[in-house]
């Protein structure tokens, strides 16, 4: 009369709350401005680090790569861990902002977990090359 629990684990269910999951879709928000005769885009990009970060130029779009990694310590593998939240995740968002923006046009900047990118709204026609665009403190 009562239901048979074969293989049941009591933190599988406990591990599947939403609580638990981790939501890449939350990853590299953004929020486009314009001010001046420019575009500012502010992405939060949380946990990331400075140099984990590449934007590139190329053929009117801007390309934002963002690399997670939180590498686990060898020291924690003698620790009995029942659950860890600790991933390598690669994220990128791409924007068209013309054939005619260049790389000199645009500036960068990454402080507290938000990245910083203005570019003008218009510019002049110009070649470009693949060149990727540093990044301010």
């Amino acid at each position: 009369m009562f239901p048979e629990f074969r293989n049941f684990d009591v933190l599988d269910d406990v591990f599947n709350d939403s609580f638990f999951k981790r939501k890449d879709k939350n990853l590299m928000k953004t929020d486009i401005l314009e001010k001046d005769g420019n575009y500012i885009l502010e992405m939060d990009l949380p946990g990331c680090k400075k140099d984990d970060i590449k934007i590139e130029l190329k053929d009117g779009y801007l390309n934002i790569n963002a690399t997670y990694n939180n590498n686990v310590d060898e020291s924690d593998e003698e620790k009995n861990y029942v659950h860890r939240e600790r991933y390598y995740s690669n994220c990128k968002r791409s924007f068209y902002v013309g054939e005619n923006v260049t790389d000199e046009d645009i500036d960068a900047s990454f402080k507290d977990g938000i990245l910083n990118v203005t570019f003008p709204k218009e510019s002049l026609p110009n070649e470009t090359e693949k060149k990727y665009i540093s990044i301010k403190d």
